[in-house]
């Protein structure tokens, strides 16, 4: 089974509906044209996170049917609040990781658990169940087009390792 992307979501500021979309356009050291973290309007968290770590957003939908079937919580690809829902991969492997998603190269940067602030947007109990599969987040690394149905694929080794050589 090759990996690919289901859908792909963005929202013009922070807290606002996400939109569905068949195509989106991901500059490098930005994120995903109009969405609000690529136009710094989302909704930040005190916390700290790493650069890059607000770019792009990646959740797994065997996550979503996870949590459906056991939590019986419904989550579709516009609720998660991730912009790139894929299904076929294990995305914590990805971070420290490039990976090509169409046209563009991501790097896997850090785990992305839910916050009180999604549960919140969605209304459902969503944080224990998504604390360790809320999916990742990733940097931009070299822009272009991505579109719904592209392959999702490793294009190196670990980060740390490949540094190494």
């Amino acid at each position: 089974m090759v990996a690919r992307v289901e859908a792909i979501c963005i929202a013009p500021v922070a807290s606002a509906p996400m939109r569905s979309l068949a195509e989106a356009k991901a500059i490098a050291d930005v994120g995903l044209a109009g969405d609000r973290y690529a136009e710094k309007i989302g909704f930040y968290s005190p916390r700290q996170t790493d650069p890059g770590a607000r770019e792009v957003t990646l959740i797994q939908a065997e996550t979503l049917d996870t949590l459906r079937a056991m939590h019986g919580i419904e989550l579709s690809v516009t609720e998660h609040r991730r912009n790139v829902t894929t299904r076929g991969i294990t995305l914590r492997g990805l971070i420290g990781q490039r990976f090509r998603v169409g046209e563009v190269v991501l790097e896997g940067i850090k785990d992305c658990p839910p916050c009180e602030h999604l549960q919140g947007l969605v209304g459902k109990p969503v944080l224990a169940p998504l604390v360790e599969s809320g999916g990742i987040r990733a940097r931009v690394v070299m822009g272009g087009s991505l579109r719904v149905g592209d392959a999702v694929e490793v294009i190196s080794a670990p980060i740390e390792e490949s540094a190494a050589r």
